[in-house]
């Protein structure tokens, strides 16, 4: 599959606006090879302490900086981010295996969304103000953010916390995920520059890092993005300090092609709604449901997409599909893809493990299982994708319901009253009509039942990092 880049240096640690490589060190793979690409420090818990008592110590002089001095200081951080694009994009394929093009996308979208965020402002709110007196709301910073990223999207995640945290006058312990930590690490040591010391702080860790992040009793708010089970442990290491939390946890998005929609723009979008980064994306379509009417048409389409993409290392020229990012995913995806041979399901395109160096699996398009499949119950988070046949509205909205998850979804129709009418009736916290994965950093974003609880994104999500405060004045007579 062919030799990534090797990294020269390795990022280190950032602690109140220093450099600490720690005295442990754990491996990071490259998932195009399966070998060891770097090694990275590993957080003793005196460095844990470190970060909190940092980010503590900078929060009164950061809460005092005026909004529109901490906006511009998001807009130097946005800045950062577009001067080093090429030496981070390159620096993620080789950790998280994306392909370079989508890589350098990642970078310049987080770009977008520190300059965007920083146009936020949250303002008092005078609720009464007459003779008897005056009742105001404030917003305040919470304190001190324990953000806690994924390895899927590990920059832009990072900058969905960071950005609303820091505007809102809080400061930060972000630590990334153990698969792929070195680009974080990176952008958060090239930030020294502009944000002041102890306002954000990157550790990096083994698996026992994050329990101990969670249940640090310095944290007043705990951000986390991934799993749904690890979520739920998240939600009970926090629970004994009342910490406030945000959780964006696992999805199982549906997908629904209506009769009338337009197959010529809906398959290549819808396929690439699926398998951009190798499905490896909480708002991917996981199940796509088309009308029986079109199935065979759209079938055919959506398979010759997945047989025509190129498959291979994030560095080589024309890939356009990267590795699973890491082992214990590819054990998942491929248990699943077997499971899906075992019960006999067809498989219109893929299923074939190439074999060789690296954690790949193809783009793989299933025919149509019955609505009690593994690959359709469960979330794969890789390139295995079921499609599935529907003959009426209220059946599908059924069937597309019919899931602990509620994270996002899609409607695809000419119609526009019908699109809409039928997305009103999906349990998620989003739904796109006539396009998939447009998150806005205008626009909240929040999961139903098991994708979570709380809200990133839009004035929403930035009040998500304040507590209010109401203050009354009575006047006299």
């Amino acid at each position: 599959m062919g030799v990534q880049d090797s990294i020269q240096a390795t990022p280190a640690m950032t602690i109140a606006g220093r450099a600490v490589n720690g005295t442990d060190r754990f491996d990071v793979f490259d998932p195009s090879t399966g070998k060891v690409l770097a090694t990275a420090p590993n957080a003793s818990p005196a460095d844990l302490d470190a970060a909190i008592d940092a980010a503590r110590d900078a929060g009164p002089a950061w809460t005092a900086t005026p909004w529109q001095d901490r906006q511009t200081v998001l807009q130097h951080m946005a800045g950062v981010l577009v001067q080093n694009k090429d030496e981070l994009a390159r620096l993620l394929v080789m950790e998280q295996g994306r392909p370079l093009e989508a890589a350098l996308r990642e970078i310049m979208i987080s770009a977008y969304w520190f300059s965007e965020t920083a146009k936020l402002r949250i303002d008092d709110d005078v609720i009464s103000d007459d003779a008897s007196g005056m009742t105001v709301v404030r917003h305040l910073p919470l304190g001190v953010v324990g953000a806690l990223v994924p390895w899927n999207y590990p920059v832009v995640l990072a900058v969905w916390k960071i950005a609303p945290a820091l505007l809102a006058g809080n400061t930060m312990v972000l630590k990334p995920s153990p698969f792929a930590p070195l680009t974080t690490l990176r952008m958060v040591e090239l930030m020294r520059e502009v944000v002041p010391a102890g306002v954000l702080n990157a550790i990096s860790g083994d698996h026992d890092l994050g329990p101990r992040m969670t249940s640090h009793p310095g944290l007043d708010k705990i951000s986390f993005t991934g799993s749904t089970d690890t979520g739920k442990a998240v939600m009970r290491s926090a629970a004994d300090g009342l910490v406030r939390l945000t959780l964006e946890l696992g999805g199982n998005d549906a997908a629904i092609v209506l009769d009338d929609a337009d197959l010529d723009t809906t398959a290549p979008a819808l396929f690439w709604g699926a398998f951009i980064n190798s499905g490896q994306i909480c708002i991917a379509a996981k199940r796509i449901y088309v009308h029986d009417s079109i199935y065979d048409v759209f079938a055919q389409r959506f398979a010759d997409l997945a047989r025509s993409v190129k498959m291979g290392p994030g560095l080589e020229e024309g890939v356009q599909l990267g590795p699973v990012q890491n082992a214990r995913q590819y054990e998942r995806v491929c248990d699943l893809l077997q499971d899906c041979k075992d019960q006999g399901y067809t498989i219109l395109a893929g299923g074939a493990l190439p074999g060789g160096e690296g954690w790949f699996v193809p783009a793989t398009v299933i025919d149509n299982p019955p609505d009690d499949a593994r690959i359709v119950r469960e979330e794969p988070f890789g390139p295995v994708v079921p499609l599935l046949k529907f003959s009426a509205e209220d059946e599908v909205v059924a069937r597309a319901n019919a899931t602990d998850f509620g994270l996002a979804g899609s409607v695809w129709t000419r119609d526009e009253a019908r699109g809409r009418a039928l997305a009103r009736r999906l349990r998620t916290g989003t739904v796109w009509i006539n396009t998939i994965q447009k998150p806005s950093p205008h626009a909240p974003m929040s999961g139903h039942k098991s994708s979570g609880f709380g809200v990133e994104n839009g004035i929403e999500g930035l009040r998500a990092y304040t507590i209010t405060q109401t203050i009354a004045l009575e006047r006299s007579a």
